[in-house]
């Protein structure tokens, strides 16, 4: 028994050694790992624009008449008689009331109180049979078609305005249409309770078309600047207490595809927004605006779309 189960043993042994000694099937790089995939972003773009920005103070207020005067009696006693009505135009000197100043046992002609400027009517206290005092108005006359815009603006803004400061005003009355106007007068004290200060715009009342006691809004615009660099305040990206844009350029490594270029930029003013560049940026560079987040300097990417550049002002 021996002998045969050495014999069947190195039979065994053998076989295992020819089979060990095949040639492997697999290439020598068939294990080797694959190359990483480089990740390709998508991203929207815009290109820079030189142009015009704005910035301004959005505040509301009533319209009132720009100049208005009381018409009183020269007399006391009781309103017997109205000339005007509301909202009727009168001359200088016209008639606007007869007061008459009798009293018991005593009779004098009535006195008419005038118009002490031409204008409009716009209120009038006086009612017949009224009783009425020196000190009474009798009517409120509005002067012309002068108006003005009263607003009130916050203390933390009053460095911001000056005279002549240029307006833009828009009312629900008149829906798309732009009026404009400028300071007139700013207020000498800042009213403790509210810490406000009043200013005044005066109002182009193309057509009359404006009434007194409508409500608008308005921009006084408190700084304007020309000829800079803007884009999307969107494109901005803050990383590590800098500003950083990321421009689009041509893959050096292969000219099929392109990259992102991160850039540094000095940001401006920014406004409704539009955010203007002082410094890192030309116009006509074309920027991401959207998709830049995850971006860093040499990501590739792939533009889906291209936003129209903004206007070289605003409007």
């Amino acid at each position: 028994m021996k002998p045969i189960f050495l014999v069947s043993f190195f039979i065994l042994l053998g076989a295992l050694s020819v089979q060990g000694c095949k040639p492997s099937d697999k290439g020598p790089n068939k294990d080797a790992p694959a190359a990483p995939e480089i990740p390709v972003f998508a991203v929207n773009t815009t290109v820079a624009v030189q142009g015009q920005i704005r910035d301004y103070l959005a505040l509301s207020g009533d319209i009132a008449s720009g100049t208005t005067v009381d018409a009183f009696s020269d007399v006391a006693g009781k309103v017997t008689r109205l000339y005007v009505s509301i909202g009727q135009r009168v001359s200088r000197d016209q008639a606007i009331a007869a007061v008459d100043p009798s009293r018991p046992g005593m009779n004098y002609l009535p006195g008419v109180t005038r118009a002490p400027i031409a204008g409009t009517i716009v209120a009038l206290p006086a009612q017949l049979g009224m009783t009425v005092s020196q000190s009474m108005p009798l009517a409120r006359i509005a002067g012309g078609n002068a108006l003005e815009l009263r607003v009130y603006v916050a203390e933390r803004f009053i460095s911001k305005i000056a005279l002549r400061q240029p307006c833009e005003i828009t009312l629900d009355a008149y829906p798309g249409e732009l009026f404009r106007g400028s300071v007139t007068e700013l207020s000498p004290v800042v009213d403790p309770a509210s810490r406000t200060m009043e200013v005044k715009i005066n109002v182009e009342n193309r057509n009359a078309r404006l009434k007194p006691g409508m409500f608008a809004k308005v921009k006084i615009v408190t700084q304007r600047k020309d000829h800079i660099v803007k884009l999307p305040a969107g494109a901005l990206v803050q990383r590590f207490g800098k500003t950083f844009v990321f421009t689009v350029e041509t893959d050096p490594t292969d000219p099929a595809f392109r990259v992102a270029r991160q850039r540094e930029v000095a940001p401006g003013i920014l406004v409704d927004g539009i955010a203007e560049i002082q410094e890192g940026l030309v116009p006509e560079e074309e920027v991401i605006i959207r998709g830049q987040t995850l971006l860093e300097d040499g990501s590739r990417i792939n533009v889906i779309d291209r936003v129209a550049p903004l206007s070289s002002d605003l409007e």
